[in-house]
């Protein structure tokens, strides 16, 4: 059942729909945590201490944390593998181009592809800098976490990829959250003003939030 659910079009787009609505739960408490940079480096490294010892002593030291780890690769996944998926089908129920575009696809709706490919890019990215210090410049400082942000955006190259990709996480909240809602028939005449009202809120909290951070840095109110 689950296999005959999974080869239907209607099947991968519920996946890839509930897969985003998790992935944008993720968003919002994370852009939340990082705006504590602004109360000072004491507040948001206890906030990083904190996130590695919820559930304590049930759980042990980093299990839940590792636990959200998890799950986010497997929404990541299931919404890659869906959408790559989809648009090869796509392709192959229509393999010549249109000859005029429609006139009504948003910017967001023609670059949901390319954005999808940044996005996991820039994930990757942000991994190696901030989590395992590969990248990082400046020294990365295990258990300095307000430090390691503040390197990272004290140059130009990490606040240009860190902004572009959350230029880029903005047009995909405002495009797939409609999308995620018409999917699982949230959609209606009276709801798709109030759904896509929400939508642009979020894109616009979600992009203005994360932005703020490197902003912060660069025009010395986190330093």
């Amino acid at each position: 059942m689950a296999r005959t659910v999974w080869n239907s079009t209607v099947g991968k787009k519920t996946v890839m729909a509930v897969s985003g609505l998790i992935m944008l739960l993720y968003l919002v408490v994370h852009m939340i945590g990082n705006l504590k940079i602004f109360f000072g480096a004491g507040e948001f490294n206890h906030y990083a201490h904190w996130l590695r010892t919820v559930g304590e002593p049930f759980m042990h030291y980093e299990w839940t944390l590792w636990l959200v780890r998890i799950v986010l690769v497997a929404a990541v996944v299931a919404h890659a593998v869906s959408a790559y998926q989809l648009s090869r089908r796509d392709i192959r129920a229509r393999p010549t181009k249109y000859v005029h575009r429609k006139a009504r696809a948003s910017y967001a709706t023609r670059t949901m592809r390319w954005g999808g490919i940044i996005l996991a890019l820039f994930i990757v990215w942000h991994v190696l800098d901030l989590t395992t210090g590969t990248v990082h410049s400046g020294g990365f400082q295990e258990g300095h976490p307000y430090q390691n942000v503040v390197d990272a955006f004290s140059t130009w190259y990490g606040n240009v990829i860190y902004i572009v990709a959350m230029l880029a996480v903005g047009l995909h909240v405002r495009h797939g959250f409609w999308s995620a809602a018409q999917t699982l028939g949230a959609g209606s005449r009276s709801r798709d003003r109030a759904l896509k009202t929400t939508a642009n809120v979020l894109a616009l909290l979600l992009t203005a939030g994360f932005i703020a951070v490197p902003v912060g840095v660069m025009t010395g109110v986190v330093s």
